[in-house]
């Protein structure tokens, strides 16, 4: 039987666990993973490589011109991510770029640039795609909409530890700081501001393990994929 494809659009805070769900359950459906969030960071990195003027239109469309943002797997079956055509993901992960990317995406140019290329990787469907804006903005008829959330000191503590691991040694009050005013950021931005969509399934995920999320999101994502759906339906345009 030829199960048919859909798109799992997943938004949420940071260090919720959205991009560690996201890529475990495109791995286990088989479908596309596409980490929205490295593609501001990889702008981001290119923006402060090039020391472009956040309050320059002109110049910030000329840098985007110049961007292209690609996705490859490794030789560990992971996705890195690559800016015309470098692997940036160890860079993009650092702090420096955690603490600018806030303001980087939320320029109207910037959303505008990259929703057009997430649109066209989500063409075919079979993906799973996190962010901020993915259920809301960039695919608000996704057939599966996830919204992940969890306490702040959760999240301080997941993100202190991601970056130890990095090799990358920050005090948890400065981890909170950033988180916090990424919220702000992400959430009052005049342009595609962080909110919940009215039809996605909230995953709280302060005192549930990566496994235990995962299997919910699978289990969803496969009642979706089960379900059958009206002709009418299927012409729906997913933009």
């Amino acid at each position: 039987m030829n199960l048919r494809k859909i798109v799992i659009a997943i938004d949420g805070y940071s260090a919720c666990g959205k991009s560690t769900t996201a890529k475990l359950v495109a791995s286990i459906l088989g479908y596309k993973y596409i980490d929205t969030g490295a593609m501001y960071r990889a702008v981001t990195l290119y923006f402060l490589e090039h020391h472009i003027s956040l309050t320059n239109p002109k110049e910030i469309a000329r840098a985007l011109e110049q961007i292209h943002v690609s996705f490859k797997v490794n030789t560990h079956n992971v996705s890195e991510t690559y800016l015309n055509g470098l692997n940036v993901e160890k860079e993009i992960r650092k702090m420096k770029i955690s603490n600018h990317v806030s303001q980087v995406s939320a320029l109207k140019e910037v959303r505008t640039a990259m929703v057009e290329q997430q649109r066209r990787m989500g063409k075919e469907r079979g993906v799973v795609m996190d962010g901020r804006d993915i259920g809301t903005v960039v695919f608000p008829n996704a057939e599966l909409k996830l919204f992940m959330t969890a306490d702040m000191m959760v999240r301080a503590t997941r993100r202190q530890q991601e970056l130890m691991e990095k090799g990358q040694l920050v005090e948890l009050d400065k981890v909170i700081e950033n988180i916090e005013q990424r919220d702000l950021l992400d959430t009052t931005r005049a342009e595609s501001p962080l909110r919940k969509a009215d039809d996605a399934t909230v995953i709280d995920t302060t005192f549930v393990s990566i496994d235990e999320q995962v299997d919910e999101a699978v289990r969803l994502a496969v009642t979706k994929i089960l379900t059958p759906v009206p002709t009418a339906v299927h012409a729906k345009q997913l933009v």
